[in-house]
């Protein structure tokens, strides 16, 4: 019998593990919010993923569960693992990634470096901050911001007043993140994926581009990383992996300074839109190796095919929501690059795909990335 997983969410992640699952021989499941999802392909369940029987129901057909997402609240997930559901990342681990206080809470408390950060309930709370750190400050949502949503640079706490309403209207002792806004010269991700009996690999540390708070693009490997700042990363991407006991793959965001520090903005506990370069660019895919971390089989090699890879979102798409249009001048005029599009209807800022072109020549390899995701621009 085929070895089961079941997946939670139904979004574009789900979706690329699926040709992973295919090629290992495994039986992939996947609970999706609703109709015409992106992974609606391995869909064998709708529901809502808050709900802790329609959880366990889906759950009790397959052998391990893991996720789209890190949204499926932790009252459902203990529900999970009292019942004997093998649950991979498990509670403990997501609940730092569901909650950016508690992740730099838990990461300060490891002596991984941060950004200098308070939790604040309130505007004067935030204002002494500001005066401390030159002004100017990132104010974030703890909970559900994404895709620079929920994220707010701020000189004043009336930048923030509707969120600090929210907070005194909601129940519990809640807050909001603030951090200092870090002079950073680029950004950067490490991915590294561990499973339940310890093994972890990592792949090339890359650089990533943000537009308007959304990733861009990513290079592959990080230009001029080699050496103490790839070890660097890799060891920290680690450090945290094993420290949080996470299980699965886990992508680590980072800020570079000018002095050549590496500090850790966020953490993501699945595949992670910085390592799609390596369905085509990698000897072994995050997706692939999420599915061998979550049911504790051996990892693969994560060396890259070229000494260059890059992967550009398509974000938004072409306004008359034509896609299928736009393939036969792209793939004629690219034949070398390699286009993933996620079932999802073009809006403006939405990521719908991503392209990926591999080569010797970084520079080049970018050019024809960006030229070939072009073309489902207006």
């Amino acid at each position: 019998m085929a070895l089961r997983v079941g997946v939670i969410g139904g979004g574009q992640l789900a979706r690329m593990m699926v040709p992973a699952a295919v090629e290992l021989g495994l039986d992939i499941r996947v609970l999706a919010e609703g109709p015409h999802m992106s992974a609606d392909i391995a869909a064998t369940a709708e529901g809502d993923y808050h709900d802790a029987d329609t959880v366990l129901a889906f759950a009790r057909d397959v052998d391990v569960v893991t996720f789209d997402h890190e949204h499926v609240p932790q009252d459902v997930l203990r529900v999970l693992v009292d019942a004997g559901v093998a649950v991979h990342p498990g509670p403990d681990a997501l609940a730092v990634a569901q909650d950016k206080i508690t992740m730099r809470r838990r990461l300060s408390e490891l002596g991984v470096p941060v950004p200098d950060w308070a939790a604040v309930q309130d505007a004067a709370e935030l204002r002494r901050f500001l005066d401390d750190h030159g002004g100017r400050a990132v104010v974030k949502t703890p909970r559900g911001g994404y895709d620079g949503k929920g994220v707010r640079v701020v000189s004043d706490p009336a930048d923030v007043e509707d969120w600090f309403l929210a907070v005194a209207e909601a129940a519990g002792d809640q807050a909001l993140l603030v951090e200092e806004l870090v002079p950073f010269t680029r950004e950067l991700a490490q991915s590294v994926a561990r499973r339940p009996s310890g093994e972890v690999v990592a792949w090339p540390l890359v650089e990533t581009v943000q537009r308007d708070g959304v990733c861009a693009e990513v290079i592959a490997p990080a230009p001029d990383s080699a050496g103490r700042l790839a070890d660097a990363a890799e060891d920290l991407a680690v450090r945290v992996a094993e420290a949080l006991g996470v299980t699965g793959v886990l992508a680590v965001e980072l800020f570079q300074t000018d002095d050549e520090r590496i500090l850790v903005n966020e953490l993501a506990m699945r595949p992670h839109n910085t390592g799609h370069w390596t369905i085509d660019g990698a000897t072994t895919s995050q997706f692939e190796q999420h599915l061998r971390a979550v049911l504790d089989l051996p990892l693969g090699a994560t060396g890259a095919h070229a000494p260059a890879a890059v992967m550009i979102n398509v974000l938004g798409g072409p306004a008359d929501g034509d896609l299928a249009g736009r393939y036969p001048d792209a793939l004629a005029a690219h034949p070398e690059a390699k286009f993933h599009f996620y079932g999802k209807a073009p809006r403006p800022g939405r990521k719908i795909g991503h392209v990926t072109v591999i080569g010797d020549d970084v520079d080049d390899v970018v050019y024809r990335a960006r030229a070939a995701a072009a073309h489902f621009d207006d």
